[in-house]
């Protein structure tokens, strides 16, 4: 095999296995190749990565090592693309009543909800996560984008639970917006007792869902170990309950004048996280 071919074929596995310890002597057998050609095209391949932005192979010595590709968007990408998710939420038309925006649209845009998940990963990448977690229904292309980079499972929190899903753990929550009681359940075999856990959801008001989601977690023995909400809107009238230091965003809705049908978006504190 010509190591231009070889190249594609381990870029490509990389890209498909992210966050996956993989040896060196798996590549050897994969491409029929000796180790020593290997390592130079782990070596191409990471210049490459780290040129374009978008990761970086982290080798790990030992008899049992190998490399991993971390992906991790450089901090200009990372700008790049806020600004743009900033501009197309500040378009007026998007506004609703109570200070909420529309985003479905966005949601539904494969190419954006991976970036988002890219950006998502590129903040957690070292939070040694085993699940994300988002609660029905319109986190969870989000969390499985996020899940996807981080190569580990999703688990999706439900308002009621299903039959087809057995014993569950439910509790009550004040919402932090509507301050209206409300359930949450979640499955008893959904998680391994002590996991590590990264929420993901793609609005938060006062964050009474995201903090009734820790409480749940709390009945599994589970530790949350990162947050990340898509949207977050700034309400001097309502009490957050998610302190700013436990979660990072990508959008902050800084300013919202009904009466203008005018929405000001800023960033949010995620790009804080990678300084």
């Amino acid at each position: 095999m010509k190591r231009s071919d070889r190249l594609v074929g381990i870029t490509n596995y990389l890209i498909e296995h992210p966050m996956e310890l993989v040896s060196l002597p798996s590549f050897s057998t994969m491409y029929n190749a000796a180790k020593s050609s290997i390592s130079e095209d782990l070596t191409i391949v990471n210049n490459m990565f780290q040129q374009e932005g978008i990761g970086y192979l982290e080798s790990v010595a030992g008899a049992a090592g190998g490399v991993k590709y971390i992906p991790h968007l450089s901090r200009e990408k990372c700008n790049e693309f806020l600004d743009q998710l900033c501009n197309r939420l500040e378009d007026s038309s998007r506004l609703l009543p109570g200070g909420y925006l529309f985003m479905s649209d966005l949601l539904g845009e494969p190419q954006t909800v991976r970036d988002i998940g890219r950006l998502f990963a590129t903040a957690f990448s070292d939070r040694d996560i085993d699940v994300v977690v988002t609660v029905a229904t319109k986190g969870i292309p989000l969390a499985y984008s996020v899940a996807s980079f981080l190569n580990v499972p999703v688990v999706i929190v439900r308002r009621d639970p299903k039959v087809t899903e057995g014993s569950t753990v439910s509790i009550n929550y004040v919402s932090g917006s509507s301050r209206k009681i409300q359930t949450m359940v979640l499955p008893k075999r959904s998680l391994p007792d002590g996991s590590k856990i990264c929420i993901i959801d793609d609005f938060m008001k006062a964050g009474g869902t995201i903090n009734g989601m820790v409480n749940l977690l709390k009945e599994f023995n589970a530790k949350v170990t990162a947050i990340g909400v898509l949207a977050e809107a700034e309400d001097e009238e309502e009490e957050r309950v998610v302190e700013q230091d436990q979660y990072l965003s990508l959008v902050r809705i800084h300013n919202v004048d009904v009466k203008n049908n005018q929405i000001e978006v800023i960033k949010g504190n995620i790009l804080e996280s990678m300084e």
